[in-house]
């Protein structure tokens, strides 16, 4: 019997009851990902393993750089049986790393596959899986009803047409796939060249100029209403730090008819146009009733060669550092003062902020929301077991666990979904741990009602009025 088994991580008599009674069937919503919309509305399939397995997923081509692989079987042109045998010889290295736990609960659940991956078995699970790949179930659609996904919102920027999610609405499959805002482009103002040439795609979508700051403010809501209409409820901020520093109006407009003449800004001119653009997206947002996200602390594109190579989201981002408590609470404060302070999930790269955030966001709950901010999962390199305890750990200490609405997938793959299985596992393991110590009441009736609803029923009423 391999290591992934029905008991995995899970080593109490209480875990295995939480597990597989409250846990294991309940549906998925995934709140944030990276999924092309276009795959789903084509229900893609693929020809082998490999192409849906090491296809856009940078957690492992940063692995298999690590263990020596030449750049043609990473992201080159080399087969794909060829980059799946150097992945397969990686994963020999790999014990303890996410993703030997993640990929073995792939290949057990899709594949039905319960060896170890590794140069020896290698070809005869390149067959096995190849053979199930031709199945009908394993297309885009058919894997997200295999892995019961109630929701998926993807991450868009806002001059997409939606076009595919309008397509995927008109004849519905099972799983509801919704946009999700993501306006980062609106902010990059240090490339001028680049920020205009995204401001004149906002221009053609809102269908209206886009010379002023207030034509931009403009466009921006338009673009907002449509998204809305689409189906969409959740915002997305990908930012370096918390932008929060004082301006006035005036400047901004200023700021704005500079960098569309074409003009570069000062580092304090930037600073005060994303403030800008952070605050009024945010109040937007609750104005919008919906869930606002903040990634923040992802120091991106490293490798200036590599960057220039693949470009961006290739494997070469890593943890950031910047202090952000101050000016996160100046801008809550700010929202909270004019009453427009939205949903919102909080989620640092850097696991020193995870106790902040923790104790930050108590300052601004607020019913009738049960949880009205969020302490995020763990999110990228913290997305592994310790990284979850430690989530677990500081929102069970300084917040409601009870009101968390759980885990993601953050994933450009069709797989990831046993992401999910493995942060129930890891959450009833630790529960039934500390029942087994005797920490926590014996009550396994009340547990599992929290076990069900930080697996699903919390996301569901957060997002959806109890009504994905």
């Amino acid at each position: 019997m391999g290591y992934i088994n029905d008991d995995f991580l899970l080593t109490t008599k209480a875990a295995k009851e939480l597990y597989h009674g409250y846990a294991e069937k309940m549906p998925i919503i995934d709140y944030h990902c990276h999924l092309p919309p276009v795959e789903i509305a084509e229900d893609k399939r693929w020809e082998d393993i490999a192409q849906v397995w090491l296809g856009g997923d940078h957690y492992k081509w940063r692995q298999m750089r690590s263990n020596g692989v030449d750049e043609k079987f990473v992201t080159g042109d080399a087969s794909w049986h060829d980059k799946f045998v150097k992945f397969a010889e990686t994963m020999e290295v790999l014990v303890k790393n996410p993703l030997f736990d993640w990929s073995h609960l792939e290949l057990k659940r899709y594949f039905g596959v319960g060896d170890r991956l590794c140069s020896a078995t290698a070809e005869k699970i390149w067959k096995k899986c190849n053979t199930q790949m031709k199945k009908p179930g394993f297309s885009a659609r058919g894997l997200m009803k295999k892995s019961n996904v109630r929701v998926v919102c993807t991450t868009d920027d806002p001059v997409d047409s939606l076009e595919h999610h309008l397509a995927i609405a008109k004849k519905p499959f099972g799983t509801k796939i919704l946009p999700a805002w993501r306006s980062d482009k609106a902010s990059k103002v240090e490339n001028v060249k680049a920020w205009n040439e995204w401001m004149d795609k906002l221009a053609a979508a809102a269908k209206m100029p886009v010379k002023t700051y207030d034509d931009f403010m403009d466009a921006m809501a338009k673009r907002h209403k449509f998204f809305a209409k689409a189906g969409c409820v959740i915002s997305d901020y990908g930012t370096t730090e918390i932008f929060a520093a004082p301006y006035t109006e005036a400047e901004v407009r200023r700021i704005f008819k500079k960098l569309r003449g074409g003009k570069a800004v000062t580092p304090e001119e930037a600073l005060k146009f994303k403030s800008a653009w952070l605050f009024e997206g945010l109040k937007a947002d609750a104005k919008a009733n919906w869930t606002a996200q903040l990634h923040y602390c992802c120091l991106r594109d490293n490798n200036t060669k590599m960057f220039k190579l693949l470009g961006p989201d290739t494997g070469f981002d890593c943890i950031g550092d910047w202090s952000v408590t101050e000016s996160l609470s100046k801008l809550f404060d700010r929202l909270e003062q004019e009453d427009c302070l939205p949903r919102t999930i909080l989620y640092s790269l850097n696991p020193k902020d995870t106790e902040m955030l923790a104790t930050l966001m108590g300052c601004f709950q607020k019913g009738p929301d049960r949880g009205k901010l969020q302490l995020g999962s763990a999110w990228w390199f913290l997305d592994q077991k310790d990284g979850m305890k430690k989530q677990i750990e500081a929102l069970s200490a300084l917040g409601c666990l009870g009101n968390f609405v759980g885990m993601l997938t953050d994933s450009r793959s069709f797989l990831s979904y046993t992401r999910h299985e493995y942060f129930r596992r890891i959450l009833c393991g630790k529960l039934g741990e500390e029942v087994e110590r005797g920490e926590i009441p014996n009550d396994i009736k009340w547990l599992g009602k929290i076990v069900s609803d930080i697996s699903f029923n919390n996301a569901n009423n957060y997002f959806f009025g109890g009504k994905a």
